[in-house]
């Protein structure tokens, strides 16, 4: 058996009836986030010439294939972790322990902003460092909102960009609690934006009408009748 054939013989395993609860739970669509997230840490080392190491795919096979078997004890060891937040915390103590430093060190700074900050607000909460109640997250976003209404009365641009910055982390984290993934959602609200501005574009066209020239009240007007008219799209619903 080759290394490849080895790393499926482990995949196989961990997906099956006496395998990974985490992994046993992922579809397609489950695996698009983390598979985006290791895709950003490949163009981070890239980036940071962290590569210079030669290395053949089969080193490359061989050692993912040990470090899941490293890090899933309760499968390939003695561990008694039940059910996938109890897998995803014996996950990040392992890996805490095999790179060292403080307990954000492996988050990369490459991960576009908004999985960047939902990647840190589960890390955080998995040492128990998270808001309870879904409650409490809704004032932190009023909070935040709040004090950027402040801000921008005080047209001080580095104070509005701090607090713009704290709203949209808190909204991010509001997404978390709801169990949504934030990048999935924001990019069904922009397919959803362009969508309805392409259908009051042609609508526009149909009346006469032509972009740059239409005021704002003609265009509103059209865009409430698409409103209306359209149902929501699905969303992606993360763990």
């Amino acid at each position: 058996m080759n290394e490849f054939e080895k790393l499926c013989a482990i995949v196989a395993r961990l997906r099956g009836p006496d395998g990974c609860p985490w992994d046993r739970e992922q579809t397609n669509a489950s695996l698009v986030p983390p598979l985006l997230e290791e895709a950003y840490e490949i163009a981070g080392a890239v980036y940071a010439q962290d590569e210079a190491n030669r290395f053949s795919i089969e080193d490359v096979t061989r050692e993912i294939t040990e470090k899941l078997i490293r890090r899933h004890p309760h499968v390939f060891g003695e561990s008694t972790a039940q059910g996938s937040e109890a897998v995803i915390k014996q996950w990040e103590a392992i890996k805490q322990e095999e790179k060292k430093g403080h307990y954000f060190a492996s988050l990369p700074a490459a991960l576009p902003a908004l999985m960047r900050a939902e990647k840190a607000q589960k890390k955080a909460a998995r040492v128990n460092f998270d808001w309870k109640e879904l409650s409490d997250v809704m004032a932190k976003v009023n909070e935040e909102l709040s004090e950027t209404k402040d801000a921008i009365e005080s047209a001080e641009p580095e104070r509005i960009a701090d607090e713009i910055g704290d709203l949209l982390f808190a909204v991010v984290n509001l997404a978390r609690k709801c169990k949504l993934d934030a990048e999935s959602v924001l990019q069904l609200a922009t397919d959803k934006f362009i969508a309805r501005f392409s259908e009051m574009e042609e609508r526009l066209r149909q009346r006469g009408g032509k972009l740059g020239e239409a005021n704002l009240e003609e265009l509103d007007a059209i865009w409430n009748e698409i409103k209306f008219e359209r149902a929501p799209n699905s969303v992606v619903v993360t763990a």
